[in-house]
């Protein structure tokens, strides 16, 4: 396409814009309010995805060392749960560590464990944090077969359930965005099929007296974008607003610093992205659908 035709175009599709002004309104109110609700459930599906991979990241492996076990075979035990696949942290926790660990556990009761520092009956015992939290199960089935390693303890049975909760909560979230992405493409296709069928006239008179399609076409796809693109804005901004206010009001409050939500950037970032490519892609698509109907004159 030559520059000059594509500025013709350009000026045709901005003009469009400014010619059809309730029509306009309408597409570009339709394209905001369908994307602040898409924009929502964004949001609030990374948010859950976010808390749902700190949870999952918890899980983590307690090894128990039989008592007997000495320093050297101690180094050798480490230096095996490495070599395990799918490790990615060994820590060591002495039995004294261990001790006062418990002790901490119990707060003001912790009185209970005095005097068993000199004869503590705890073992000395490893924390292994895997890549994958889902892969808990099989690494604690390696580590169970190293010699001297008495017990094995991962939340057995909860693990399960967590995995197949948090699983749910994915899937769940993941089919009501795509279900909600395609009823926004529906409503915002139609909104710009009713521009487009309102200047029907027009484009059958550019047929008739034998204008190309796409020299049709292209001030409607530019039109299209641009409806997109100018409907993204709004709801842009007003989540950005509305997430930085709750972000704020969430981590002032101590109640609720267990949330630990996604910073505002880089996720207002991606919600831009998201939203701008969203909304572009269904202008340009609703108008090109919309004005084929109309070139086959």
């Amino acid at each position: 396409m030559k520059l000059r035709s594509f500025g013709r175009h350009l000026r045709e599709g901005v003009k469009n814009i400014g010619r059809n002004g309730w029509m306009t309104f309408a597409s570009v109110s339709a394209v905001s309010i369908t994307l602040f609700i898409l924009g929502v459930f964004l949001m609030l599906a990374l948010n859950v995805n976010h808390i749902v991979d700190v949870v999952e990241n918890r899980v983590e492996i307690k090894v128990f060392l039989d008592v007997m076990t000495d320093e050297e075979n101690i180094k050798s035990i480490k230096g095996q749960l490495k070599d395990i696949s799918g490790v990615k942290e060994v820590q060591f926790v002495p039995k004294e560590e261990g001790l006062q660990q418990l002790k901490d556990s119990f707060g003001e009761q912790a009185y209970l464990f005095d005097g068993l520092e000199q004869e503590n009956p705890l073992p000395d015992a490893f924390v292994v944090r895997i890549e994958t939290p889902q892969e808990v199960e099989q690494v604690a089935g390696e580590i169970q077969r190293i010699p001297l390693v008495d017990k094995v303890n991962y939340g057995q049975g909860f693990v399960d359930k967590l995995f197949t909760v948090t699983s749910t909560i994915r899937n769940i979230g993941l089919i009501f965005i795509i279900g909600l992405a395609f009823t926004a493409m529906f409503l915002i296709a139609n909104t710009i099929r009713l521009t487009i069928f309102a200047r029907r006239k027009e484009i059958e008179i550019m047929k008739l007296v034998g204008a190309t399609n796409w020299f049709i076409r292209w001030p409607f796809f530019i039109e299209g974008l641009l409806l997109g693109v100018i409907g993204s804005i709004l709801p842009i901004i007003l989540l950005l607003a509305g997430y930085k206010f709750l972000y704020d009001q969430v981590m002032v409050d101590l109640s609720f610093y267990f949330l630990d939500l996604l910073p505002l950037f880089p996720l207002g970032y991606q919600i831009a992205e998201l939203l701008i490519g969203i909304g572009a892609f269904i202008g340009i698509w609703g108008s090109l659908v919309s004005v084929h109907r109309f070139l086959r004159v």
